[in-house]
């Protein structure tokens, strides 16, 4: 693996008529790596109060056709996916990721729903899955893979639902970075994920006759529940 790296990087300084790095220009390039600055910040998210930033990702985001629910515990939770359900005439079989997230929403209280755990298959209409962050700046779900997150899951339903938390709402794209960087280190410096997906609104095209088509690369519908937990504190 090293070996092959080399030979890439190598190539790459090749084409660029450049050898290796200097001591020093290797080690200010280590420094920055470390220090990951953050660019410069939109202060439209920044300077709010947390509780206004929540408003502000629930606004952004049904303003790119996601659909909200906001409920106060995570006993609501499965009302919540209930009816939206119910009110868009869609199938109640759902595939959900073994996110932990999840695990503490009594969805056993509505027998209804018929939830499988792990990946979603070509036939699953309908998906649930948790997020890593909300980005307010833009209403974008931040979404992580691993095992208990696949990432097929995030796409192949044609209806996503994604359930998540009023804490996990931060301001800005560089904010959720340094979550997850922080998140990592806790965890003992675990290695960052193969897969961020950035998700804003359905999945949409213009490519044809420039006329927006949902559903093109994706799940046609998104749907958020949130947990507001910002107000119960």
């Amino acid at each position: 693996m090293s070996e092959a790296r080399d030979q890439i990087l190598g190539a790459i300084r090749r084409s660029l008529k450049r050898g290796p790095l200097d001591g020093a220009a290797r080690a200010g390039l280590d420094e920055r790596l470390a220090a990951h600055p953050p660019n410069l910040v939109p202060a439209r998210a920044a300077a709010l109060p947390h509780a206004a930033q929540i408003d502000l990702f629930l606004r952004m985001a049904e303003e790119v056709q996601t659909t909200l629910a906001r409920v106060a515990r995570a006993e609501e939770v499965p009302a919540a996916v209930a009816d939206y359900l119910s009110q868009r005439n869609l199938p109640s079989r759902l595939v959900m990721t073994p996110d932990p997230q999840l695990q503490d929403i009594p969805w056993g209280e509505r027998p209804m729903l018929e939830i499988r755990r792990g990946r979603a298959e070509d036939a699953d209409q309908v998906g649930v899955t948790a997020c890593f962050a909300g980005i307010a700046e833009t209403g974008t779900l931040m979404l992580i893979s691993g095992p208990e997150s696949p990432t097929r899951n995030n796409f192949l339903p044609d209806t996503h639902i994604v359930v998540m938390r009023g804490r996990q709402v931060v301001a800005s794209y560089e904010e959720g970075w340094s979550r997850l960087r922080a998140a990592r280190q806790a965890a003992g410096g675990a290695a960052m994920p193969r897969t961020v997906n950035f998700i804003t609104g359905p999945s949409r095209t213009g490519d044809i006759e420039q006329r927006i088509e949902l559903g093109a690369h994706g799940p046609r519908r998104l749907h958020i529940v949130l947990i507001d937990d910002e107000a119960a504190s």
